[in-house]
């Protein structure tokens, strides 16, 4: 499209060229007016440059004045001119000027260097026309003259008297330049008091107040131009640009001003950095002056509390004093950084703080208090350790010196008593293994006493003020464990002589719990299952259930053998303590098991077991009962689900089949409907045998693939696509009766979509996709952009995604038949939007957001223009005038968008 725009408006300076090439005979009164108004147009873009021209085919001879009106018109900077007064010099300098004009896409055709040296008045002419035309006319459009013409006449369409057709005869009254003036200044012309007969007077009017209000020089004479039978066009064409330009700059002052104000904010808050990071900077370092001769201040206390007063300090000026400075430093660092970004993004020079403020000036200063901090906190707890040492060695003394003497409290007498005379075997063992903790536990504290010997030394070997205590509290310690040694030893003698009298009851006791407890485990296991609960869903899970039953019963008798041989170890205990003549407690060290429970148990097994088979015979009746149940189920549902789906595929076949008329579908659908309906008691009964399965907890069924839900929901989706099938057949209908389609046009339109009604489906050997031809009534984007090519539309890819939002509006990535139907509707009818509306409204609002009364009676016939003004709502913008209307909303409410 850029290509296409580039070569018509060559195209055009083209034919712009050859119309000058026939008009090289000029008339004498279009030559006049031609001299005087490109004349007046050069200077005033001269004029910007300190300097002008009185005869235009002798100032541009040289070529230096025609180099700086392009330089001036274009802001583009011309090679340097030859500075020579030789004709070759100025052939040279006009050269360079002419290839600048043809490196902006004009083709000179008939005009040379030599003819403009030479003082050639129509080539020179020629010449400066190409110049307007290419800097000052195509700037309103590619096609300078038609867009020039247009921009006129839709400025002055609203006036009366006043018919722009044509930059010559158009003119030639006056009005037509009074109007320019009146529609973008409408305070220096009263346009009510011009009148037609006075050509003359219109015309002055317009030079006058264009030359002393809007900086356009008088270009044209006006008794030339009402003497002229056709006023020459150029000559007007030339005038009329400078209009454009004037009335288009006021936007250009505007964005300058912005610009200013723009560039002043960017400095001020660059100013406002700046400062903050000298006053940053400035406290910053006088916080490290002031810190650093304090830490370095190395004088050490002769308390301990001093010194722990000191590392307080110092531990405050961590957690208080510092934190914020270094908040202060990382804010100075960022601030700095941010400003140089900034003044490199304004292109500002970079910002140099004062001497001694830099990053790096503060970075070593803040290195500096950080090598003496740490050397400061070094020295502290040097200190302290120094004062501590020797009060945590006492204390240390003290302490474990308690502890120990707290544990061989009451050690001895316990030691040396003899409960091991009167005491059974179990409570001998029991002796037995809390004096073998007891070792332990004093092996354990051969370390402390150990600890408290060395402290006791170390203390001697400082000096320690009170070590004469120290030593005897030591020496009593160590006397007190050898002690507990000697009594330790000898009561591990007395209780290993008695534990070997009960040695074999023992032995028997631990046989009995040996077997005892694994006998329990399986009695308890076995009521367990017995008593456990079961769910089954068939006939084979409670077979298996049973099988096992039969398994558990064969082991039984084995189960009694074992019974009789664990009662008989405890009825051996009861000989031997007869014969010696022991007194058992009656109770087995080793398990909380006895005979008797034993025997309890194994009667509960055998209770169980009839039980158990009774459960069984029980679950298999009612297995049987629900496996009749899934039969009959299974029955209707392999015939009630293949007809559903069958049902569907005819319905889809109907709705786009093309052998009948409209009325004709209509009546077989609704033949198809009754059938629906008259089918729905098989339903109904699928439902009855579905409540029985379920009330009897059943939730599968291998005799078929149908689940209730499947059909309901195949139900549910067939009674919709019957109906949502005739309702999109009587839209159709009312489509066709509405939009006057023909049913040969629905036949044709019908044919298209089946043609690509397709499903495509992946093919397993080539791994693409492959199309199978089944008509499933949808489209896919690919299927409907060839349809549409197959019915003649040329689609580019944003038209083709305009069209995809009207016919899926919800992105389905389908196309339906009715969504066809209603897009090729609107295709075949004419319509217009508010969007066209609107448009139309704002030519006659000039561009306005609101319109006012006076234009829509100015510019609609009475009737139309009164119902406008009754119905538009007052327009409540920002640039709202008196009496302004809202033509946007207005526009939306007769297409139904909004409320009148």
């Amino acid at each position: 499209q850029v290509h296409y725009t580039a070569h018509k408006t060559l195209q055009t300076y083209m034919t712009q060229e050859e119309d000058w090439d026939r008009d090289l005979l000029l008339d004498p009164a279009w030559e006049k007016q031609q001299r005087k108004t490109f004349t007046a147009w050069c200077n005033s873009h001269l004029r910007k440059a300190g300097t002008q021209i009185e005869n235009i085919e002798e100032d541009f001879r040289n070529g230096l004045k025609l180099m700086l009106l392009l330089e001036v018109i274009s802001g583009e900077r011309l090679p340097k001119p030859d500075k020579g007064k030789m004709r070759f010099h100025k052939i040279a300098n006009v050269n360079k000027a002419l290839d600048f004009i043809c490196s902006k896409g004009v083709k000179l055709v008939s005009i040379g260097a030599e003819e403009i040296v030479d003082g050639n008045v129509k080539m020179t002419l020629g010449m400066i026309w190409t110049i307007i035309l290419r800097f000052a006319i195509q700037d309103i459009s590619t096609s300078a003259k038609e867009g020039l013409l247009l921009w006129c006449q839709r400025k002055t369409a609203p006036y009366r008297n006043v018919n722009v057709q044509n930059f010559h005869i158009s003119w030639k009254d006056g009005l037509a330049l009074c109007a320019l003036i009146h529609r973008h200044r409408p305070d220096l012309i009263d346009y009510s008091k011009l009148r037609k007969d006075d050509p003359v007077g219109n015309l002055n009017t317009a030079f006058e107040v264009a030359e002393k209000f809007l900086d356009i020089p008088k270009m044209l004479d006006a008794e030339d131009i009402v003497n002229t039978p056709k006023p020459d066009e150029k000559a007007i064409m030339t005038y009329v640009s400078c209009f454009y330009h004037a009335f288009a700059g006021a936007e250009q002052a505007e964005t300058a001003a912005n610009r200013i104000c723009k560039v002043l904010a960017v400095n001020q808050e660059n100013e406002k950095l700046m400062e903050e990071y000298e006053k940053l900077a400035s406290e910053l370092l006088e916080w490290i002056r002031r810190t650093i001769p304090w830490l370095e201040n190395r004088v050490a206390e002769q308390t301990m509390r001093a010194m722990q007063q000191k590392l307080e300090d110092f531990r405050d000026y961590r957690r208080v004093h510092k934190p914020p400075r270094v908040q202060e430093k990382c804010q100075l660092e960022i601030n700095f950084n941010t400003l140089q970004t900034k003044l490199r993004l304004s292109n500002r020079p970079a910002f140099m703080p004062s001497e001694g403020k830099m990053v790096s000036d503060i970075a070593n200063a803040w290195k500096g208090l950080e090598q003496v901090e740490k050397g400061y906190e070094e020295w502290l707890l040097t200190e302290i350790r120094r004062l501590e040492r020797l009060d945590h060695l006492a204390e240390k003394f003290k302490q474990k010196c308690a502890m120990h003497e707290s544990w061989t409290g009451g050690k001895e007498e316990l030691l040396s008593q003899k409960d091991y005379e009167s005491a059974s075997l179990m409570e001998i063992r029991a002796l037995m293994r809390k004096h073998e903790a007891f070792e332990s536990d004093l092996a354990a504290h051969q370390d402390r006493v150990e600890q408290i010997a060395a402290i006791a030394q170390e203390l001697n070997e400082l000096d320690y003020h009170d070590a004469a205590t120290v030593n005897a509290r030591c020496q009593g310690i160590c006397d007190q464990w050898d002690n507990l040694g000697t009594l330790t030893q000898k009561r591990r003698d007395s209780l290993e002589r008695v534990e070997k009298l009960w040695e074999t009851i023992d032995q028997l006791y631990l046989e009995f719990a040996k077997r005892a407890a694994p006998f329990n485990n399986w009695m308890d296991g076995a009521m367990e299952d017995l008593q456990d609960m079961f769910i089954v869903h068939s006939i084979e899970e409670i077979q298996s259930l049973i099988t096992a039953h039969d398994q558990f019963k064969a082991t039984l008798p084995e189960a009694d053998k074992e019974r009789m041989a664990t009662i008989g170890i405890h009825n051996e205990i009861l000989k031997i303590a007869q014969t010696y003549g022991i007194k058992l407690s009656g109770i087995n060290p080793y398990t909380n098991l006895s005979p008797q429970d034993i025997g309890t148990k194994w009667d509960t097994v055998k209770h169980l077991v009839p039980l158990r088979d009774q459960m069984l015979q029980e679950e298999v009746a009612r297995q049987q009962a629900n496996e009749r149940l899934r039969r009959q189920f299974a029955a209707q549902a392999n015939i009630i689900g293949p007809w559903i789906q069958t049902k569907m595929e005819e319905i889809s076949h109907v709705s786009v089949d093309i052998a009948g008329s409209l009325e004709e579908q209509m009546n077989s659908l609704k033949q198809y409907e009754q059938n629906i309906i008259n089918y729905k008691s098989n339903i109904d009964k699928l439902e009855g045998d579905h409540q029985l399965s379920q009330e009897s907890l059943i939730f599968d069924n291998k005799h078929t693939n149908y689940t209730m839900e499947h059909v309901r929901v195949g139900w549910e989706q067939l009674l919709t696509t019957i109906a949502r099938t005739i309702n999109e057949v009587e839209n159709q209908i009312l489509t066709r009766d509405a939009k006057g389609i023909s049913q040969e046009q629905l036949n044709e339109f019908r044919a298209s979509f089946n043609h690509f009604d397709r499903v495509r489906h992946p093919n397993p050997k080539t791994n693409s996709s492959c199309l199978l031809q089944k008509r499933n009534g949808m489209m896919d984007p690919d299927d409907f952009r060839a349809c549409l090519i197959s019915m003649g539309y040329d689609l580019g890819e944003v038209e083709f995604a305009r069209i995809m939002t009207l016919v899926d509006p919800n992105n389905t990535g389908v196309v339906t038949f009715q969504a066809f139907i209603d897009f090729m509707t609107r295709e075949t009818a004419e319509t217009d939007t508010a969007e066209q509306v609107m448009a139309s409204f704002k030519i006659l609002a000039s561009d306005k957001s609101y319109i006012t009364v006076d234009e829509l009676r100015r510019e609609l016939p009475p009737d139309q223009a009164e119902y406008c003004i009754s119905r538009m709502t007052r327009y409540v913008g920002p640039d709202a005038a008196p009496g302004a209307l809202d033509y946007i909303s207005f526009s939306s409410a007769l297409y139904g968008e909004s409320d009148l």
